[in-house]
């Protein structure tokens, strides 16, 4: 496990060589691997431990396997779900905390990457319009575990018991509401939290694929005379298939009437509230008592850095302080707070670094135009796929775009968008997807999701789209 000085100076230098050349030479690659597990496994078989492996032959290995089996994310015509071209800043922190490896349980271990984390929570948090004074919240690993600590101080807000006596000491079936086209995240931490994934209600969606208020107030109401315990409300903004954003203000209204906690999920379009002339598609949302934002979205951080944001300050603590015997003891008496104590997370890395490092360097100017940019590339997606005979069937303002066919009789089939998208897929020119939009209807799915992706890129994808129109009616 001990290196030499010399060899890890070697090590170094070939690592910032090879993350160099990625990054100089991604847009030339497949942006798609060859799918065949045997040759993956039959690439791994030697390495059987046996033996050391001299580090730079290890090193050499993985940086020519990930390069030829990985869909790469970091390309800019990979038009997916939600995966960057991560920041140079951000590469440098997740190197700098793997090598300090500060661990983020105890604020006397780890006292400025723990403020810097609270720093940064704060910072958001007043972005969103929640007062500073207020604001609480913790980093982690992404929205999924985000929108599970919403579900979980929720449910200790409306059960006080809930947390020392568990689900059987409530005497109704706790329920909460999301869209239909919410993100399957929020089914999983009502499975995991122990209510079940039937007091998911999913509320019907208008014809741009909001949810519909006045359905949302009619179902809380029927569960209430039903014998059921309302207890959340999780409001999209920003929706994975579609870019959709649930109307906030009349949402909130709902949760402030019927007393339930209100959560917005803006894993991918929160970031919006950074760009003055997006700020108003978020607006109402300080009227939440929580937030999901995902760092690792649209401000390009590395995998993986989520933020759950809260305007109460006490509720995280109730939710998740254990007591315990053995845990440093240092800080005590101090104005700081043990993030074991109020996170899912117990060990932790800090996660926080890389969106510090990224936001200290490009500030909040160079996010807003970073962002303003790929929304103006989405607009010109759509502009140049109508020019050649394909539907919007989404309408948002974010950039992402979901098309079907018009020059074609099965162009709104699955089959037929499928096959289109297995084109695309299987040559390693771009990465587009299919989706199932308001109740099924299919269609194909790209999202600007790079700040590298210009002009250039989107020719290159309309005109692959055309290409792969005419294989599939060729077949």
């Amino acid at each position: 496990m001990l290196l030499s000085k010399e060899q890890r100076e070697a090590l170094w230098h070939q690592v910032a060589e090879a993350i160099e050349n990625y990054i100089e030479t991604v847009a030339d690659e497949r942006v798609t691997p060859e799918l065949d597990p045997m040759k993956i496994r039959a690439l791994l078989e030697p390495v059987d431990f046996s033996e050391p492996m001299n580090p730079s032959d290890a090193v050499d290995f993985i940086v020519k396997g990930l390069s030829k089996y990985q869909t790469h994310t970091p390309h800019p015509r990979y038009y997916g779900l939600f995966n960057p071209a991560p920041t140079p800043m951000g590469i440098a922190a997740d190197a700098l905390v793997a090598a300090f490896n500060p661990q983020l349980a105890a604020w006397s271990h780890s006292p400025l990457a723990i403020e810097i984390e609270r720093h940064l929570v704060r910072a958001f948090g007043t972005r969103f319009g929640y007062p500073a004074s207020d604001t609480d919240g913790t980093f982690t690993n992404a929205g999924a575990e985000a929108n599970h600590t919403a579900v979980l101080v929720a449910l200790v807000r409306a059960f006080p018991e809930y947390g020392t006596k568990g689900i059987r000491s409530l005497e109704a079936q706790p329920t909460l509401y999301v869209s239909s086209e919410s993100h399957h995240s929020l089914l999983r931490a009502a499975r995991i939290s122990g209510i079940g994934a039937e007091a998911v209600r999913e509320v019907p969606v208008d014809t741009d694929l909001r949810m519909i208020p006045s359905e949302l107030q009619s179902q809380i109401r029927r569960d209430r005379k039903a014998g059921c315990a309302p207890f959340m409300i999780a409001a999209t903004v920003g929706t994975t298939s579609a870019g959709t954003i649930d109307p906030i203000i009349p949402i909130a209204e709902v949760a402030e009437e019927e007393e339930l906690w209100f959560h917005a999920d803006a894993a991918w379009g929160g970031a919006a509230v950074l760009v003055p002339e997006l700020r108003h598609l978020l607006e109402g949302i300080e009227r939440s008592n929580s937030i999901t934002f995902d760092a690792h979205k649209w401000l390009s951080v590395p995998m993986a850095a989520g933020l759950f944001i809260t305007s109460d300050a006490e509720i995280l603590e109730k939710a998740f302080r254990i007591p315990t015997l053995y845990m440093p003891k240092e800080a005590a008496g101090l104005d700081v707070a043990d993030p074991y104590a109020y996170t899912i997370q117990w060990s932790r890395r800090f996660i926080g670094l890389k969106v510090f490092l990224s936001l200290a360097v490009a500030g909040w100017k160079g996010y807003e135009e970073t962002i303003r940019n790929q929304t103006a590339v989405g607009i010109h997606l759509k502009d140049s796929l109508q020019a050649h005979g394909w539907e919007i069937v989404n309408k948002t303002p974010l950039p992402i775009v979901c098309f079907v066919d018009t020059e074609h009789p099965q162009g709104r089939s699955i089959d037929y968008l499928d096959a289109i998208a297995g084109e695309i897929v299987s040559s390693g020119k771009a990465w587009i997807s299919t989706t199932k939009l308001g109740g099924g209807k299919p269609a194909l799915r790209a999202c600007i999701t790079n700040y590298r992706t210009d002009g250039s890129d989107i020719a290159a994808l309309v005109g692959d789209l055309d290409w792969a129109r005419g294989r599939v009616l060729g077949m």
